[in-house]
């Protein structure tokens, strides 16, 4: 896996996996610009499956919890390359050229589809010869693609500009109901609290009041009962749960659901 970087997070990235893969934290900070180049992607957002093919390209929304499986193709390797439209080259273009949104998107999907485009292409084309050479701290550069892509993005598809200038942060929700439905991805709870429209510290405090207990103890108790009913009740295999429950590794699931349960789960 390479990535066109600078020193502080990731501009363009450029995925390679021979093995089937699944992500770790399932939190979407930027709009994020993909070019699906060999097998396939499957998106999950806990309702909707957003699957991806080699050749199609598509807008991930920033600010959404997901899933993500990427599948190699057989005898083959799982090709993406992402750009990662920051908040800040967005609002840059969005003060020299006064793009007016014409509503704030009212669509939930996570994932937006893209028709193949000869500009497109030709982008892609391009940016992949970077990735043949090293490319470490030229932010200039890269802002530069970005910048382009963001051009090419408004070109092909001007409604996207309701999507990418829309900068509206996640306002104050229903903290239950957010995490009833939520509680099995894998993300900080710095990033629960900011969905949620609250800080750190008041998130813990309205959770405490809600569940009578911390965000922590909620979340593995929540999260191995769920495994618990998939194994027993659907006939899951553990090796197949822990992720979708938002367990990272397989051992620390064993472990933590022989500590509640006194049994270990390939038992059930």
């Amino acid at each position: 896996m390479s990535t066109l970087k600078t020193n502080t997070k990731p501009k363009i990235l450029y995925s390679c996996y021979y093995a089937r893969s699944r992500e770790g934290e399932h939190f979407i900070p930027e709009h994020v610009f993909s070019y699906q180049i060999a097998g396939e992607m499957i998106a999950s957002d806990g309702k909707k499956n957003y699957h991806s093919k080699a050749g199609d390209f598509r807008i991930s929304k920033r600010n959404h919890l997901a899933k993500f499986v990427k599948i190699p193709p057989e005898g083959g390797e799982f090709k993406m390359i992402s750009l990662f439209l920051d908040q800040e080259i967005l609002q840059e273009i969005n003060e020299e050229y006064q793009f007016k949104i014409d509503k704030k998107s009212q669509d939930d999907a996570i994932v937006i589809p893209l028709n193949s485009h000869p500009l497109y292409q030709s982008f892609t084309t391009s940016l992949l010869s970077y990735l043949e050479v090293e490319q470490e701290n030229n932010e200039v550069l890269f802002n530069l693609k970005i910048k382009e892509a963001i051009h090419l993005l408004l070109k092909v598809n001007p409604e996207l500009k309701n999507v990418l200038f829309d900068f509206t942060e996640p306002g104050k929700i229903d903290l239950e109901a957010f995490m009833n439905k939520n509680f099995h991805f894998n993300v900080h709870l710095n990033r629960f609290a900011y969905l949620t429209g609250r800080s750190l510290a008041t998130f813990k405090r309205d959770f405490q009041k809600v569940f009578q207990e911390t965000p922590g103890h909620w979340l593995l108790n929540k999260r191995l009962q769920e495994a618990y009913y998939l194994i027993k009740e659907k006939g899951k295999a553990p090796s197949d749960v822990y992720l979708n429950v938002g367990f990272e590794d397989l051992s620390h699931f064993s472990f933590s659901f022989k500590k509640k349960f006194g049994i270990v789960p390939s038992s059930l």
